[in-house]
């Protein structure tokens, strides 16, 4: 007898994950044991393994709900497609090259020297990345804040969960770029608040993250109208595989920067951020398949809210550090949150019951 999506156990969608954290522990083991001989040295690495695959995960679980928002529009060939070659370009281009790649910049140097760099000084690898932060945090911020704003500024969107606070804001989506324009004045804000060169790297890295997220949704509207005109079974096809890999690294900004407070090895960090994102691959897999979305109701509210307050904090870590654990811990919150008020919508059968205020 087949098996659908929705009697499929759980735990099944974890299988590679739990494969590949498997490995990946055994190879920090390793690499803890290569480079340090020593049995503390190696349960050392392995607890970083550990936190930052932890870390990863408790940021990224409205990163799951998103993909899965998107994903379930898509046609089966563009989620394979996603799931497959995405994850690759999350682990590896995210993980590795995109830190190469800004120690690359930063320090004007060639790809294997920024390698060479990493293996042989990963003090002044991480002081680089370190460096470069506000330009990553506020390019990342402003892209994840359109994201945010974008589904709450819409005139169609008819299920509300904070309903005295998004009713109001969905009224307004009538106003032609509304979002931009707040965007735009929380750049201002902060720009205000720091001087000299530092407002204006911040300010050039926070237009070009709200310029990118425009970029890609026109770009990615007119590929899928291209697509749908040459054939119907394309649609919610190349556009959207491209918005969710932007997504996907916008996601991936906080997280990888963070990292570099628990470790300064590039390899340790891939490996940690690595097993993480095989479960945020897992969950997006079983969202999709077993209509998660659907079943509970604000679900992507939940999402949404955390990423708008994943945006903020980014903004706010050019001013102050911010510990990862809040930034995790608080989207997990509201995550949880939306989860219990959908529970507590569907077993009064669908009746309104009071919002949260």
């Amino acid at each position: 007898m087949t098996t659908t999506p929705a009697q499929k156990p759980t735990l099944q969608y974890f299988t590679w994950a739990f494969i590949v954290t498997a490995f990946g522990l055994a190879l920090g083991a390793w690499l803890g044991w290569t480079s340090t001989g020593t049995l503390s040295g190696m349960a050392s690495i392995f607890f970083i393994c550990c936190v930052l695959a932890v870390l990863e995960i408790s940021l990224s679980f409205d990163n799951a709900i998103v993909n899965a928002n998107k994903l379930k529009d898509m046609r089966p060939e563009w989620q394979r497609a996603f799931l497959t070659w995405g994850i690759l370009i999350a682990v590896f281009g995210m993980r590795i090259i995109f830190p190469l790649l800004i120690v690359v910049l930063a320090a004007n140097i060639g790809p294997w020297q920024a390698v060479i760099l990493a293996s042989t000084q990963p003090e002044e690898y991480s002081r680089i990345m370190h460096e470069a932060h506000l330009p990553i945090a506020a390019f990342g911020g402003a892209f994840l804040m359109m994201v945010g704003l974008t589904y709450f500024f819409d005139a169609e969107k008819d299920v509300h969960w904070v309903r005295w606070l998004e009713e109001k804001v969905a009224a307004t989506a009538t106003i032609r770029g509304i979002e931009v324009g707040v965007v735009l004045i929380t750049i201002l804000v902060f720009s205000k608040l720091l001087e000299g060169a530092e407002s204006t790297a911040f300010v050039s890295s926070a237009i070009y993250g709200l310029v990118t997220f425009l970029v890609v949704e026109t770009l990615g509207g007119l590929l899928d109208k291209s697509q749908e005109t040459m054939s119907a079974a394309a649609k919610g096809g190349l556009g959207a595989f491209l918005y969710l890999e932007v997504l996907d690294a916008s996601f991936s900004f906080d997280g990888v920067i963070g990292a570099f407070a628990l470790s300064n090895n590039l390899f340790v960090i891939a490996i940690g951020l690595g097993i993480g994102a095989m479960y945020v691959r897992s969950m997006t897999i079983m969202l999709v398949e077993k209509g998660t979305l659907a079943q509970y109701r604000y679900l992507e509210h939940g999402a949404f809210y955390a990423i708008l307050i994943l945006s903020v904090i980014m903004f706010c870590q050019t001013l102050v550090h911010i510990p990862e654990v809040i930034t995790g811990l608080g989207g997990a919150a509201l995550i949880g949150l939306s989860l219990w008020s959908s529970i507590r919508w569907n077993r009064k059968g669908g009746d309104a019951i009071p919002d949260p205020r």
